[in-house]
């Protein structure tokens, strides 16, 4: 298969060893097409009236001198839209940028991300028309091959010769694709289900053209009422239903992005501007940008993310997080864009957009999750490739056998059993079991709030039985409250407050903007803050007033050299009611104590209790004191609880349990959670946390809610099992197919396996594994 560089849908048309191709769509396209464009001076060609209106209506799209603009594009359609490429939905490692088929298994590529609008596959297209044109014609010959004896409608060799011009278009024309696939399939040394299709169907077909041009050439034996037996009537059928069985299976595969296709269809097309002056108007949503004000209207779409300038309103996120009841928003809460409006009217600010906005990442993930491998695929992949070529000689020996053994004629048996091996061992299913699988069920993880990384980790966490949670943001709200603060000999409350408030001014923790939030609403007059550093996992430093400050968990006061001894028992007593403590230290010496409070999430007690019913041990590992962390613990039922840890000691953890036999999972949401989540078997990351620690996971939680669990574990037991049904259904069914059409039977049964029922059977086996795979998107996870 050429390779040309303009060959792009993005780009410029090219024109190639007298090749053009469509800018548009890719597909080849021939110099008399009726759908001609002229633009910038070139003639441009398309192959149909849907591409050319396309290019009409955005040029610029297609062409390679005026790429396609991303950065200010505020849709995730927009934003992805430049990333056109194509890639094999058994074998994901394999990318281009125009269609065409895989050079390792020869199946139709599809476009990593689909488009929007609901248009027909070309190459669906092209297959429909071969199947429609010459079906008649394959009808035609089978019914002569059948019954032509018994009406005696020609004599001799004549009827081989009617049938020779009936099979000629079936075999030649519609068939053209399988046999240059059969050929790449030897150029690229990877031989495939093309690779039996095309030798079993030309094998009958030239025998048969033979026998029709030079039947003096055979014995006498192989005569049969004046003339020798013909096959062109296995050709064509088998070409037929071959087509068939490939439109069904592109119908069918098309069904799988079908999540991705809903995502897009939720951004919505404009988006309200305010602009400085005051007035408003709609505009595209692409012209939205970085900290525009925008007016959502009841029952509007939220239109990027951003967070609340003014207004009330109870906002619907269901179809981004699963939950199903509106949530209220007021100033400054945050909006995720694509969730619905319900009720008043909002004034926001955006900032988040194109393929920075929560519903582009979700795309993107759920996208890449689709493409990537399981390792169950692994064997399949390994077992494919020995596969054809033990077929191919199974094929060889059942040609041989009956020939050299067989009854009269015997070599035409055995050409007949060795066409019918080649076609029924088709390793289709066996490659499409596990992918299709993977694609349906992440895409109907995505719609329930719960974002694969990769197939992984979807096979991956039906095996966990030991889960790791953070506290803050994790089990709790993570939007935690202020609630006291105490100060040590020699400093005043109002003092502690107010320069803790100044220190995490930098910070992005939310027990640090609770702080400044309280400092703020008792009017104190915050410092600048010099030299402000992180602590990961156990505070903050930094120089405020010519003040050395540290603030931060026991741990970071102990690292100092610093006691705490004075404010011990009243930290105690705070913590004992489930609040963090934290430690201000001013050049050396203790200032005191605040108190801050992190409400337990609603649905976390429930999501403990079903994890741990379905044998799941859970364990709490905080930076919190281990009093606050137990006290949060005793409320949820976990017992084994892991206070005041670091980022390195939370990773320890995980390594530790991994070393006693445990299939570990990490939850959490911070970047001292990182770590954690990279080393453990599954990382699982609230959507409501960092970036970082969706980073480093393979499952995200958009909603950050630990139902979204026993979701993810629901599917990916589902999953699973389809993958072992698909796959099982596969290995049996050439375990039985092969033997059976090499005629082993035979002598128990009288009956031989014609090809054309094995061109059937091969058809209805793959398009019955991608219908089983289609199944996962009716399966309930929502009640684990």
């Amino acid at each position: 298969m050429h390779s040309h560089e303009n060959d792009h849908p993005r780009h410029t048309q090219a024109q190639s060893e007298g090749e053009l191709h469509d800018p548009v769509c890719g597909m080849k396209v021939s110099l008399d097409s009726k759908f001609v464009e002229e633009h910038a001076g070139q003639t441009l060609h398309f192959c149909s009236a849907k591409c050319q209106a396309k290019f009409v209506a955005e040029p610029a799209r297609y062409l390679a001198d005026k790429p396609v603009d991303t950065a200010s594009s505020s849709g995730p359609q927009a934003a992805l839209a430049g990333a056109a490429e194509y890639t094999c939905p058994m074998h994901p490692e394999i990318r281009q940028p125009t269609p065409g088929v895989c050079p390792k298994c020869g199946m139709t590529l599809e476009p990593v991300m689909p488009v929007l609008e609901d248009e027909e596959n070309p190459e669906l297209n092209d297959f429909k028309r071969r199947f429609w044109w010459t079906l008649p014609l394959t009808i035609i010959v089978t019914i002569l091959a059948m019954g032509g004896h018994a009406v005696q409608i020609f004599q001799g060799n004549t009827q081989n010769w009617v049938e020779l011009a009936l099979a000629t278009p079936v075999t030649l024309w519609a068939g053209w694709p399988f046999f240059v696939r059969c050929v790449q399939s030897f150029l690229h040394r990877s031989p495939n289900m093309w690779t039996l299709i095309g030798l079993g169907t030309s094998a009958a077909y030239l025998y048969s053209v033979v026998a029709t041009l030079f039947p003096q050439a055979f014995p006498a034996t192989f005569l049969h009422e004046g003339r020798i037996g013909v096959y062109f009537e296995a050709a064509a059928v088998i070409i037929s239903l071959t087509l068939l069985g490939q439109m069904l299976e592109l119908k069918a595969r098309s069904q799988t992005s079908a999540a991705i296709k809903s995502l897009l269809g939720l951004a919505p097309k404009t988006a309200r501007r305010i602009n400085a002056d005051g007035s408003e108007e709609d505009i595209p949503l692409s012209h939205v940008h970085l900290n525009d004000q925008l007016r959502v209207r009841p029952g509007e779409k939220v239109p990027v993310d951003g967070v609340v300038v003014s207004g009330e309103s109870a906002v619907d996120e269901s179809m981004l997080t699963g939950e199903p009841l509106p949530v209220m928003k007021r100033q400054g809460d945050a909006l995720i864009g694509a969730t619905i409006n319900s009720q008043g009217s909002l004034v926001m600010q955006a900032q988040k957009v194109g393929g920075e906005t929560m519903l582009a990442q979700i795309v993107q993930m759920v996208a890449q999750a689709q493409r990537s491998k399981a390792p169950m695929q692994r064997l399949a992949d390994v077992i494919a490739g020995y596969f054809v070529v033990v077929v191919i000689s199974i094929s060889v020996l059942t040609f041989l056998g009956w020939g050299l053994w067989g009854p009269e004629p015997s070599w035409v048996f055995g050409l007949i059993n060795a066409v019918a091996v080649l076609i029924i061992a088709c390793p289709c299913a066996l490659g499409l079991a596990t992918p299709m699988s993977v694609m349906v069920s992440t895409g109907k993880a995505a719609s329930s709030g719960v974002l694969f990384r990769d197939a992984a980790a979807i096979e991956n966490l039906r095996k966990i039985d030991t889960l790791i949670v953070d506290k803050t943001g994790t089990l709790t709200e993570g939007r935690p409250a202020f609630h006291s603060v105490e100060a040590a000999t020699g400093f005043e409350k109002q003092q502690v407050l107010q320069l803790a408030a100044s220190l995490d001014q930098g910070s992005e923790h939310p027990l640090g903007r609770a702080i400044v939030d309280q400092a703020n609403a008792g009017g104190l007059q915050l410092s600048v803050v010099q030299n402000f550093e992180t602590v990961s996992g156990i505070g903050v430093r930094g120089q405020v007033d010519g003040h050395q400050l540290l603030l931060g968990n026991t741990a970071l006061l102990q690292e100092a050299g610093i006691a705490t001894e004075a404010v011990q028992t009243r930290a105690e007593e705070l913590r004992s009611e489930g609040t963090s403590i934290m430690y201000l230290a001013v050049d050396g010496a203790l200032a005191g104590l605040l108190a801050v409070a992190d409400p337990i999430k609603e649905t976390s007690k429930l999501a403990v209790q079903r994890l741990q019913a379905a044998g799941v041990t859970v364990i709490m590992a905080t930076g919190d004191g281990l009093t606050t962390a137990k006290s949060v613990a005793r409320q949820l039922g976990i017992e084994e609880v892991h206070g005041e840890v670091k980022p390195q000691d939370k990773e320890r953890l995980v390594a530790d349990l991994q070393k006693a036999g445990k299939r570990v999972a990490m939850a959490g949401d911070g970047i001292n959670d990182a770590p954690a989540l990279a080393r453990a078997d599954v990382g699982i990351a609230m959507g409501t946390g960092t970036d970082v620690a969706m980073n480093s996971a393979q499952i995200t939680l958009v909603k950050g809610d630990l139902m979204g669990i026993l979701r993810a574990r629901s599917l990916s037991q589902a999953t699973v099992k389809n993958m072992h049904q698909n796959l099982t259904f596969a290995f049996l069914y050439n375990a039985m197919g092969i033997p059976l059409a090499a005629g082993l039977f035979f002598p128990l049964t009288g009956y031989l396996l014609s090809p054309i029922i094995a061109a059937l059977a091969m058809s209805v086996s793959s398009a019955s594994v991608v219908f089983n795979a289609l199944r996962l998107r009716n399966v309930r996870i929502d009640e684990p």
